[in-house]
């Protein structure tokens, strides 16, 4: 388990409920664990800013669409 600060902890339950709200239902299940994964990944790496990590959701988004388009 990941050890967070409570601000980036904030930071990253904001990113994942912003990237998740224009979703279907608010995401399925998967697609949510995909894009908190990524999140998590990115503050381990030490990337713990809103912007940082917004930027980091925004990619996973794009990825999961082109994927389902292609």
């Amino acid at each position: 388990m990941i050890h967070v600060d409570d601000r980036t902890a904030a930071n990253l339950d904001v990113v994942l409920e912003e990237a998740c709200r224009g979703l279907k239902h608010g995401g399925d299940h998967e697609t949510r664990k995909k894009i908190a994964t990524k999140l998590i990944q990115a503050a381990r790496k030490g990337n713990t800013t809103l912007g940082g990590l917004k930027a980091v959701a925004d990619r996973v988004l794009t990825e999961m669409v082109h994927r389902k388009s292609a």
